[in-house]
């Protein structure tokens, strides 16, 4: 049962290329199956989300982070009447864009581009993704997804000026997205900031102490959890709290919105879309607790010393082999020659990098510029 702002599939705007309808699967299931198969979707899992294998092979990568932004997802959209079908592929796209080494390997590589004048935005370059670089299919380029979908990927965690970005302009960069789309920025804020906790607990950088001290919600919890399981050991307490922390987020997350939309008095997806603000939301007190634990996890986790060599290899890495193709552009592969007789050669040197996994990239930079 959807609710009356849910978005239909039967109202979908539909695929660039139409097909014949599935016997069996609607267009927003085939969707989620195609993100499934897709060959982007299967370099997640080589792809580092704070953690590289070097590091541990324990720690969430960019494909098992995924599965949790799904699961969270999936769980908030059946709760508000929303379509979950939607949002499932919208999860499961939503980091597709990625390139290696996380947010370190985002970083050098729109430094390299912002040399040319352009820049990199993990957004854009995953519609690139599902609107052409994708090959599984004969009679089109790209994985020919729903419009809801392609948008979604795009607005899904921020808004594209109209003015700025002409290109967009077919999806409707003047309205909000559907609150399937509005879910996915924050579920996944969910999603990594108790992982990440999790991850650097187990990893010996972040102590159980700095924890309770930086992060207010968790020690809320934790002490819920000391005061019923007394006698359990440190990290099942941790668990524990975690776990509560999670489910606040999440059992916030939904009421908020649920009240958003009863004041906004949008009954229908166009109402949402119109509406001055996005409505998925956390409350005012939830939203601060969400920052201090952004803040704690920025200052003592992301840029801590401990993983400060990796993260300074990675945009290393990223950084020469950037230049290297930029001057021997003879050296990429054939396909990437022809797309620089189309475009810019520092676009093509990005889109070819930013698809590699953690893995290919590293064997490359071995092969073409530490043996040089």
């Amino acid at each position: 049962m959807l609710a009356p702002y849910a978005a239909r599939v039967q109202e979908s705007r539909g695929r660039r290329y139409p097909e014949p309808a599935h016997a069996y699967r609607n267009d927003y299931q085939r969707d989620r199956d195609r993100v499934i198969h897709s060959r982007a979707f299967r370099r997640l899992e080589d792809k580092t989300q704070v953690f590289t294998r070097r590091y541990s092979d324990h720690f969430r990568n960019r494909l098992t982070h995924t599965i949790e932004v799904a699961q969270i997802s999936r769980t908030i959209a059946a709760q508000l009447g929303l379509n979950v079908d939607l949002v499932e592929a919208l999860a499961l796209a939503h980091d597709i864009g990625h390139p290696p080494f996380g947010h370190a390997g985002e970083k050098a590589l729109d430094a390299a581009m912002r040399a040319h004048r352009a820049c990199f935005d993990h957004n854009l370059h995953a519609l690139r993704i599902v609107e052409d670089f994708e090959l599984r299919y004969a009679a089109f380029r790209g994985l020919n997804l729903t419009f809801e979908v392609r948008e979604g990927i795009i607005k899904h965690s921020r808004d594209y000026d109209p003015a700025g970005f002409p290109e967009l302009r077919e999806y409707l960069l003047g309205q909000n997205p559907p609150l399937e789309a509005q879910l996915i920025d924050l579920t996944d804020e969910i999603a990594y900031h108790t992982a990440d906790l999790d991850d650097g607990y187990e990893a010996r950088i972040l102590t159980l102490e700095e924890i309770r001290r930086g992060v207010p919600m968790f020690e809320r919890f934790y002490v819920q959890a000391e005061a019923h399981y007394a006698g359990a050991r440190e990290k099942l307490k941790f668990n524990e709290a975690l776990k509560r922390m999670l489910d606040c987020m999440v059992s916030d997350l939904i009421a908020q919105t649920q009240a958003r939309l009863a004041a906004s008095g949008a009954r229908s997806l166009a109402g949402v879309r119109a509406c001055p603000e996005r409505l998925a939301s956390f409350s005012p007190a939830v939203d601060a607790e969400r920052q201090q634990t952004k803040d704690f996890l920025y200052q003592k986790l992301y840029f801590s010393e401990a993983l400060r060599p990796e993260k300074s290899e990675a945009e290393q890495v990223v950084t020469e082999l950037f230049q290297y193709w930029m001057e021997h552009p003879e050296a990429l592969p054939a396909s990437y020659q022809e797309q620089a007789q189309r475009e810019p050669l520092h676009r093509v040197i990005c889109d070819y990098i930013a698809g590699m996994t953690d893995t290919f990239i590293l064997r490359q930079h071995r092969k073409l510029v530490a043996t040089a």
